[in-house]
């Protein structure tokens, strides 16, 4: 991947809810402490008060700062929307790009790593996950300045080591995502990446359901669980709904929707071995 550089120029954007302007500006100060120059997207009122303006108008931001003289993009919050919006990008013709998002933002991360272009899922500047915890600041930090490419964390759940292509992200939106023009499941041997927040238990059964039937964990070598903030107890579901599917699992690996989270990666090689909680890039 792409390391930034202090000096260079880094475009915010909001393809999906409306961001806090005040959170949005602590976000900018610390990716301004790193060095960067940063530029903010248009505060856009729209009639359905839970997106960042029109379809349109997101799609045409997202694009015209993606072709712009930037190093990076970088999403200042999730939400909802990023759906809506996607069949209006020409992913194909996007430069190479640093990609910042996480959440909803999981669906543009499907877009571009089907294109060959890497991404990273993290925090975003216009969130408390980013603006509030130093630790996730520095562990993006990190990620994008100094090229970490290997993470310990977590617990076994199935035993085993696996290697492949990274992908995944929030697991509603990979179920979402079923059935759409460009929907694919992951390629040959891929390792999943799956986290969710607000959750509860059979909702995730259900979602966990979905991908299964349309044959999204087929090609999957491995498998590596994030956070489920505020979705109860989930273990049972997971066990469940994953554990027949005679690949490694390793859990409770800290990315996501919670404290401290890692900033991991997409659309690039990694080995996985569960007996010492590893994730490494290829």
């Amino acid at each position: 991947m792409t390391l930034l550089l202090p000096g260079d120029r880094v475009a915010l954007v909001s393809p999906a809810g409306p961001a806090v302007p005040a959170k949005v500006a602590a976000g900018v100060a610390v990716l301004q402490s790193w060095g960067l120059e940063v530029t903010t997207p248009v505060v856009r009122p729209w009639s359905l008060r839970y997106l960042a303006g029109s379809d349109e108008a997101r799609a045409a931001e997202f694009v015209s700062v993606w072709t712009s003289d930037v190093a990076a993009v970088v999403c200042v919050r999730g939400g909802y929307g990023c759906l809506r919006m996607t069949d209006l990008v020409p992913w194909k013709d996007l430069p190479p790009r640093v990609f910042v998002g996480s959440s909803d933002v999981t669906v543009l991360h499907t877009e571009l790593n089907a294109v060959g272009q890497p991404t990273v899922f993290g925090p975003m500047p216009g969130t408390s996950d980013f603006v509030d915890d130093p630790v996730a600041q520095a562990r993006l930090r990190s990620v994008l300045f100094e090229g970490v490419s290997s993470w310990t964390a977590g617990t076994p759940v199935v035993p085993g080591t696996a290697r492949g292509v990274l992908t995944g992200g929030n697991a509603a939106l990979l179920a979402a995502a079923v059935g759409g023009p460009r929907w694919a499941p992951p390629v040959e041997g891929a390792i999943a990446l799956l986290e969710d927040v607000g959750e509860e238990p059979y909702r995730l059964d259900r979602i966990l359901t979905q991908l299964l039937r349309a044959g999204w964990f087929a090609p999957v070598s491995g498998i590596v669980l994030g956070s489920w903030t505020d979705c109860g107890d989930v273990s049972s579901v997971l066990a469940d709904r994953l554990g027949g599917l005679g690949v490694p699992i390793l859990g409770d690996f800290g990315f996501g929707h919670c404290a401290g989270q890692w900033s991991l990666p997409l659309g690039v090689e990694a080995s996985l071995d569960t007996s010492t909680g590893t994730l490494r890039l290829v």
